[in-house]
């Protein structure tokens, strides 16, 4: 059996970066930016705008994964001209080019944003509706609401990742208890990511993209048991001198 062919969306950024780079065979991958140069040329890449629906058509042909990163991730973007047109429409654009280009599966990088609406009190479990702190946050739960209408039919199975505080902590730095509690190694993200590619499910998820942190902002209870999700690292730990999980 062929392997599945996986294109990756904002590919630049620093978690597509880090996902495509801890692949030791990349040729499975099809790396999409909208500024390709800081890819490496030894791999599938393609120039995408996620605005331009046409392109994302053409970016979806022959892809059996999506992993859709690209997005404006300032948390205080403007929304007219930022959020609207890229993590709205893009992300609509995104998912319509992946059913109609027959993806089987479309992980979409939510964000702990889409629910920080809660009290920081609260710890937020998978199953709990979103309740954005800022327009930002509104743009995620967007997509998770798409991502949900387009797994309806059971043609295309759809995941929403809530990605926290993506992070690299080191010993003896102080962070806001939220951030601490939100933190996510890049190690762990790309862990997750991985799971949300391999694992057995149809129909819509939400997972939750936390480190293994004595105390986490977002359980991951349920995205133990659904994609086998078994993070390394504690936040807590890390900045305590501690040593993480090999």
């Amino acid at each position: 059996m062929s392997k599945q062919k996986i294109l990756v969306t904002g590919a630049a950024g620093h978690i597509g970066r880090a996902f495509w780079i801890a692949r030791d065979d990349k040729s499975d991958l099809r790396l999409a930016d909208i500024d390709v140069s800081k890819l490496p040329d030894s791999v599938q890449r393609f120039s995408l705008d996620i605005r331009d629906q046409a392109s994302c058509l053409e970016a979806c042909e022959g892809i059996d994964t999506v992993i859709h990163l690209a997005a404006d991730p300032n948390a205080d973007a403007e929304f007219t001209s930022s959020l609207l047109p890229v993590n709205i429409v893009g992300t609509y654009n995104m998912l319509f080019a992946a059913k109609t280009q027959g993806c089987k599966r479309f992980i979409f990088a939510s964000s702990a944003q889409a629910i920080e609406g809660y009290p920081k009190d609260v710890q937020v479990h998978e199953w709990m509706a979103p309740r954005p702190g800022n327009l930002y946050g509104v743009s995620k739960a967007f997509g998770e609401a798409l991502a949900s209408m387009y797994a309806n039919d059971g043609q295309m199975t759809t995941i929403a990742v809530r990605i926290a505080n993506v992070a690299e902590f080191h010993p003896g730095e102080t962070h806001s208890p939220r951030d601490v509690a939100a933190f996510i190694s890049y190690r762990d993200v790309v862990a997750l990511l991985g799971r949300c590619v391999e694992a057995d499910l149809i129909g819509f998820h939400i997972v939750h993209g936390v480190s293994d942190n004595r105390y986490k902002r977002l359980s991951i209870d349920k995205t133990r048991k659904a994609v086998g999700y078994a993070p390394l690292d504690d936040a807590f730990e890390i900045l305590e001198g501690q040593t993480p999980a090999d």
